[in-house]
């Protein structure tokens, strides 16, 4: 391995901004106590979980259905 690396003529992935977007999320105690299970389980990190979770759901059209109790 080098010890310094000519970074001079390099160019700026154009793509990159679009792969991910940073957001804040409220989620509940139970919710990611399930997925930081599932990530000591998996060895996948569990915020990548949430995110595979919710593409899929994204990607699969899935809605949600709510029955309101009164």
């Amino acid at each position: 391995m080098k010890k310094h690396y000519d970074f001079s003529q390099s160019v700026r992935n154009p793509y990159a901004k679009h792969l991910k977007k940073q957001v804040t999320l409220r989620l509940g105690v139970d919710v990611v106590n399930y997925f930081r299970e599932l990530a000591s389980e998996t060895g996948i990190p569990y915020q990548n979980l949430i995110n595979l979770y919710l593409k899929e759901c994204a990607h699969s059209g899935k809605k949600l259905t709510l029955k309101w109790v009164s």
